[in-house]
């Protein structure tokens, strides 16, 4: 598996999140889809001048989720916005289609040449606010398949905001994700956005990876980056470089530069 750096030409990269407004058809959406594309745009143009490896866009205003598959008005929408990160931001860009439609996020990633998509729940199955959420794995690869997708998967293992349905070792999920999911990176949060991800659960997800990428997928701060950089392969970065520290907020140039630059000054020591 090729590391993180063929991806993002770095090591132990940073993902900024774009948290998409609600779109067209949602219920919270209020703008017109010109607005949220300035919007997102703006914050991608903040992240990248800020000096992020990647982007990550996601539709974080559409809540309450539909457990699997969106309609089709909101991956066209995601492809719009996807089509222009990649004619503007000269940056690695990845889509996660909220809660759990890794279909149409891999669907908007061929289509617009992103390099990879995050699956929150791959494999397994979890239970969430919008119920039972079962992996689908074996049919995700046969579809990448017939796409013929250079496309990466990056599977959240115990993803936040959900429950197992039954205790299981954090060590057997992975292992299951890389070797019989095989996943291309491995996802670990902690509970909810914005909440600190257990470092503990980072070493345990890379012993039992056997190589393959293990990313912090919340939680991260000025507090604990050093310890970040140290025990993971990357990061993806929402909250914590949102206006006032708030999921959903807009992006705020201050904030992206001082914790990349403490990125930047941890990736020196560690």
């Amino acid at each position: 598996m090729d590391s993180l750096r063929t991806l993002f030409g770095i090591e132990k990269p940073v993902i900024g999140m774009l948290h998409a407004p609600a779109l067209p058809g949602s219920p919270a959406n209020t703008a017109p889809f010109s607005a949220i594309r300035e919007r997102v745009l703006r914050d991608a143009e903040t992240l990248a001048n800020g000096g992020v490896d990647g982007l990550l866009l996601e539709n974080l205003g559409d809540a309450p989720y539909y457990p699997n598959r969106v309609p089709p008005h909101t991956i066209a929408y995601l492809a719009a916005l996807g089509h222009d990160l990649r004619t503007r931001i000269p940056l690695p860009l990845g889509v996660n289609v909220l809660r759990n439609d890794a279909f149409g996020a891999l669907a908007v990633a061929a289509a617009v040449e992103a390099a990879f998509i995050r699956v929150n729940v791959y494999s397994g199955a979890r239970v969430t606010d919008q119920g039972v959420i079962q992996g689908e794995a074996h049919e995700l690869l046969r579809y990448r398949k017939l796409l013929g997708a250079a496309v990466r998967i990056f599977a959240d293992v115990a993803v936040k905001h959900s429950a197992p349905l039954a205790e299981r070792d954090l060590r057997d999920e992975v292992e299951d994700t890389v070797a019989r999911g095989r996943a291309d990176a491995v996802i670990v949060s902690g509970p909810a956005s914005g909440k600190q991800t257990r470092m503990e659960d980072v070493l345990a997800a890379r012993e039992a990876a056997g190589g393959v990428p293990v990313l912090v997928g919340s939680g991260v701060g000025l507090s604990n980056v050093v310890e970040m950089v140290r025990c993971a392969d990357g990061w993806i970065g929402g909250t914590a470089f949102e206006v006032d520290g708030v999921t959903g907020n807009p992006v705020d140039p201050a904030r992206v530069r001082e914790l990349m630059e403490a990125v930047r000054a941890a990736r020196r020591v560690v």
